[in-house]
């Protein structure tokens, strides 16, 4: 027998958002929001932005909001009930099994690529990152690789409105440089992190086309650089953008 209780209106009303949210096909306004919900202006705006603060929610700077990759971590440790992640997942395995490598599966939200997957069994060395964490701005192989599948555009406005960090020697500080490392990954299909984000540490990352075109995912593999001698950078390159290509074959 359920126990006698009042239900939280303000708990409804914001699952009401959510569920208007997860049916569109398209981002939506505040507006559209409280016009299809028939609730307050200002109520909608408290809601989905309480929202974004617990990054539930994005803004896609036009007014428009989507969901967070928060989301993705929720359904990571509810038991991979994601299909992003049930996909990747074996994948990831796989890359940690054949390199061993610590792999993992992140998603882009704004200038951060947000660590949402990983494998890091320990063959020797196991280099190890909490799922939720947040990396700087633009920094690693992973990033590049999410914003090698946006447009020009979206490249020049991100990069307008970033100041590239030097957090080694080997750090890509020039913005057109940088911007021509991203275009390179989207013709070549893998991104390089050559101990720029930390010393003596590597990364080799691949785009993968997440579901929905607001939400850019890739896979990347990192380890000491002493663990990735040149003569398999060819091999492991080949690995990952094979990994890609069944990745998204089956995310379609």
């Amino acid at each position: 027998m359920r126990p006698s209780f009042k239900r939280v209106p303000a708990i409804e009303k914001c699952f009401a958002v959510l569920d208007l949210l997860a049916k569109s096909k398209e981002p939506v306004g505040i507006s559209d929001i409280s016009g299809k919900l028939d609730l307050n202006k200002s109520t909608v705006f408290r809601i989905v932005h309480t929202l974004m603060d617990l990054n539930i929610l994005e803004n896609q700077r036009d007014g428009k909001f989507v969901f967070g990759t928060h989301f993705y971590i929720l359904g990571n440790m509810a038991g991979k009930r994601s299909k992003l992640i049930q996909t990747v997942h074996p994948y990831l395995e796989r890359i940690n099994e054949k390199t061993k490598l610590s792999a993992f599966l992140g998603l882009r939200s704004d200038r951060q690529a947000i660590l949402i997957d990983k494998v890091d069994s320990a063959y020797g060395i196991k280099l190890s990152s909490e799922i939720g964490i947040r990396m700087p701005a633009l920094a690693g192989a992973g990033i590049k690789a999410m914003l090698s599948q946006l447009s020009d555009e979206e490249i020049d406005e991100i990069l307008a409105r970033t100041e590239l960090k030097r957090y080694t020697p080997q750090s890509i500080v020039d913005k057109a440089a940088y911007k021509e490392e991203i275009l390179e990954v989207r013709r070549q299909g893998v991104a390089f992190d050559r101990e720029e984000y930390i010393e003596g540490m590597v990364a080799y990352a691949a785009p993968i086309n997440a579901t929905g075109k607001d939400l850019q995912a890739a896979i990347w593999a990192v380890g000491l650089t002493r663990q990735v001698p040149r003569a398999s950078i060819p091999e492991l390159t080949q690995l990952l953008k094979g990994i890609s290509k069944e990745i998204n074959y089956r995310l379609v």
